[in-house]
């Protein structure tokens, strides 16, 4: 039976941090901003139906929407066939308050390929037979929600915001994950790329000073290589990398 109040819990975990990343400005390169947590919000609540709340064994984080992944279908790294065909989930996306005139946002009828979503969602539909089975012990998250781009479309990263402005997006995100872990009580946290994993470490660093429960002492965290196409390392072996560094730490046997 799937747990109906974690679910709801995890769809207000997200609704609180989509509704506080509303309130933030940005300057600086940023001439556009992206939130598919409101924009995308069926397919997105879609997802976190099928993933679940029930106690997961691994966390997947990865850093924020790709331009034709998440941005186009609310999924985290959602590349559209992988979240139409292997997740099922095919919703309508309604339109950004702010759209870039080079980065439409089509929902599920961009042709477009997120070559990162393919990888990773690659990766695991040929591990796992179904969706039910991944999300048994898995759960894959983006740490911030937003998507940024400059005045011709390119991608900003969040670690590439004026320092001032993403003190409080990472507090708001900072959050949002703590109470992810809180609810999902993995036993690994693992980064998709660098970022992901300094602020996972941040975040549980936090949570181990704070709390006294075992619980939080005994999360483990690591990091395995972003499978952007932009990393050369990701376009020679990237499966195998990965399913090497999972085996290396112990969190796939």
């Amino acid at each position: 039976m799937p747990d109906t109040a974690g679910i709801i819990e995890l769809k207000k975990i997200s609704a609180t941090l989509a509704s506080r990343c509303k309130t933030l400005r940005f300057s600086g390169k940023v001439k556009a901003i992206y939130n598919p947590l409101d924009y995308a919000k069926r397919p997105h609540n879609k997802y976190l139906e099928l993933a679940g709340a029930n106690q997961k064994k691994v966390i997947f984080l990865g850093m924020n929407p790709g331009p034709w992944g998440m941005a186009q279908t609310g999924v985290p790294f959602g590349e559209i066939p992988a979240v139409r065909d292997w997740l099922g989930i095919n919703e309508k996306v309604d339109k950004p308050t702010q759209e870039h005139p080079k980065r439409l946002i089509e929902g599920f009828n961009c042709e477009r390929s997120e070559v990162s979503g393919k990888r990773l969602w690659g990766f695991f539909s040929d591990r796992y037979k179904t969706p039910k089975d991944f999300f048994k012990d898995h759960y894959v998250a983006n740490y911030c929600p937003l998507i940024f781009m400059d005045e011709n479309g390119a991608n900003i990263t969040p670690d590439k915001l004026i320092h001032g402005e993403k003190i409080t997006l990472f507090e708001f995100c900072d959050r949002a994950l703590e109470q992810t872990i809180i609810l999902l009580k993995p036993k690994w946290v693992i980064g998709i790329g660098g970022f992901a994993k300094m602020r996972i470490d941040t975040v549980c660093d936090k949570m181990r000073e704070e709390n006294r429960d075992s619980f939080f002492k005994s999360i483990k965290t690591g990091q395995i290589l972003h499978p952007s196409p932009a990393n050369p390392r990701a376009n020679k072996g990237w499966e195998e990398e990965v399913l090497k560094k999972l085996k290396d730490l112990g969190v796939w046997p």
